[in-house]
């Protein structure tokens, strides 16, 4: 019988924010904060039960907070949490996962007891690093890293990256069986009842969860799924909604059988690297991003803990892989172990791309990429080396690659949908005529640029423009809140040679305006000298359009350089592809 401890905030008030304790095994208090009202979270979900955020306190002869809330609950949380504890007597806080409703106060944590550790992935301690502003003591875990806290409390740790972040992990106490999942296995139901006493009440928000963040990432899921096997788990305590004690087992056996009728179908890329050495784990995610961009999905794979078969599972069904060099074995003259399971699973209906981790004793890169090609697989993109530091032109360099190999692998997909639509639908779509444009756009050492005819006028006050950019474009980094941008306008008779130009193909890292005359904009982006006019603008809206972002910008300075002039036009045949 789990016992709770009510304070005034547990009985639901006319207000929107209430707080609920409850001891769910020895030594072990879980902080409810529920958001009763919440309507909407993130772009995927309209909420009608409202969410939960689920946080975690461990008393050992060390203590140790799991994950903490949302910032709105600052107040409520953490005078509860100086009620449970001496905030100077708190040795641990573990983040399984720094998305801002799990780790929304830490920073207030911090504030009250700055002697406390911080333990989570290395990519969670980087990511809070930006978050919190101020030096703090880190452990980093990864599969198979333990932390004693004394009392039978012996908490192992399990990588789960890309759900949905990748910084996620698992924490198991041994002790009392209990895992925390944090996202995983969570749904956004707001009630004071702690379990799932009445699971046909929680069905439709539980796969509503699943569908818009773990089915994605399905093969990270059955990956995640096979790591906790070895497991003996009475409770699942999630990051969102109730825990999951008298269904537990339903429950995993549902993502289960979702993912693997998901996998079946799913294009994916393996991304093979060593987490934590050299600059691998900064140049897998910019190569993931670049990769997701194109709708394909993305596996993580960290050679030094992956088992065997996994290893040979992923290559196998992969249409791509990208490995990150490892480092050289050990063991003589002999190949990584993990390497040696690669290059004896993968086949030539494969693509690839091949990284230097900039480790200090990587894997000698070209000879493997001459054995891949001698095998009849496909180079995606042209090998990264590390040189130097890794940048932010490093950075939009690898996400470049990535979103090469991801068109490569959907381009026969994407022929097939357009011959797919009916050819009168296709012309007609094709007889909407447009402006042509070229937008530029800076951000740090970065410039990009790309032709465009989806552009419109948007508002007058204040005066604005929209613009359509495919997501898998390399621009549309530059193309976020705050960013700046120019909107130059070509002009008709005088628009061939800058259309041949940035219609072509840009190999990863190249500089798209070699032999363009361009001069600076009061905004720092490039102004194409034979624009017919322009206009300097920052974004200040997204909007989500399936393929495309909607984005918006707005107008703060413009100049017609030929008032004579016409704006060139752009006529298609079709209106399925560009």
């Amino acid at each position: 019988m789990v016992a709770l401890v009510h304070s005034p905030q547990d009985v639901r008030p006319s207000g929107r924010l209430t707080l609920q304790t409850a001891e769910i095994a020895p030594d072990i208090t879980a902080i409810r904060c529920l958001d009763w009202d919440r309507d909407r979270f993130d772009i995927e979900f309209e909420l009608q039960n409202g969410t939960t955020y689920n946080s975690f306190l461990i008393k050992g002869e060390k203590n140790a907070l799991i994950d903490t809330a949302h910032c709105k609950f600052e107040q409520l949380y953490l005078s509860k949490l100086a009620q449970l504890i001496d905030l100077t007597t708190l040795d641990y806080l573990i983040v399984n996962h720094t998305e801002p409703d799990h780790s929304g106060l830490v920073k207030a944590v911090l504030r009250h007891a700055p002697q406390v550790t911080i333990v989570g992935s290395k990519v969670a301690i980087q990511f809070l690093q930006s978050m919190v502003h101020q030096p703090f003591n880190s452990l980093i875990v990864k599969s198979g890293s333990e932390l004693e806290l004394g009392r039978k409390h012996r908490l192992e740790f399990v990588s789960a990256p890309n759900l949905h972040w990748p910084d996620t992990i698992f924490t198991y106490d041994a002790g009392t069986r209990i895992l925390f999942t944090c996202d995983v296995f969570g749904m956004h139901y707001c009630d004071d009842c702690l379990s799932d006493e009445v699971p046909h009440l929680l069905e439709a928000d539980f796969r509503l969860y699943y569908d818009c963040l773990m089915g994605p990432n399905a093969r990270a899921v059955l990956m995640a799924l096979k790591r906790i096997e070895k497991f003996e788990v009475d409770l699942i305590a999630t990051g969102h909604g109730p825990l999951l004690r008298h269904h537990r087992d339903d429950w995993v056996d549902r993502y289960r059988r979702w993912s693997e009728n998901q996998a079946q179908t799913e294009t994916f890329v393996a991304l093979f690297y060593v987490e934590g050495y050299g600059s691998s784990d900064r140049l897998v995610r910019a190569i993931s991003n670049g990769i997701a961009k194109t709708g394909v999905a993305v596996e993580l794979v960290d050679l030094a803990v992956a088992e065997t078969h996994e290893i040979r599972t992923l290559a196998s069904c992969a249409a791509g892989f990208v490995l990150g060099m490892p480092p050289q074995s050990s063991q003589g003259s002999a190949t990584h172990p993990g390497l040696s399971t690669l290059l004896a699973t993968v086949s030539a209906r494969q693509v690839f791309g091949l990284f230097e981790s900039g480790g200090g004793e990587d894997e000698p890169l070209f000879p493997l990429r001459s054995h891949l090609q001698e095998l009849g697989l496909v180079e995606a993109f042209p090998p990264i080396l590390m040189k130097s530091a890794p940048t932010e032109v490093t950075d939009k360099l690898c996400d470049e690659s990535g979103t090469d190999l991801g068109q490569r692998l959907t381009r026969e997909q994407t022929l097939k949908h357009s011959k797919s639509v009916s050819s009168g639908l296709d012309r007609a779509l094709g007889r909407i005529s447009n402006g042509l444009y070229l937008i530029t756009a800076t951000k740090g050492d970065i410039t990009s640029a790309m032709l465009a005819s989806w552009v419109t006028q948007a508002s007058f006050e204040p005066l604005g423009v929209a613009i359509a950019v495919s997501k898998d474009r390399a621009i549309e980094s530059l193309l976020h809140y705050g960013d700046q941008f120019v909107l130059n306008v070509l002009e008709e008779g005088n628009y061939q040679p800058v259309m041949k130009h940035f219609l072509k193909r840009f190999p990863p890292g190249a500089d798209r305006f070699a032999g363009v005359d361009t001069y600076q904009a009061n905004n720092g982006c490039p102004i194409l000298a034979q624009a017919l006019a322009y206009l300097e603008c920052e974004v200040t809206g997204r909007l989500d359009a399936g393929d495309h972002w909607i984005v918006y910008g707005t107008v703060n300075t413009g100049r017609v350089a030929k008032w004579e002039g016409l704006t060139a036009t752009h006529h298609r045949k079709v209106g399925t592809h560009y």
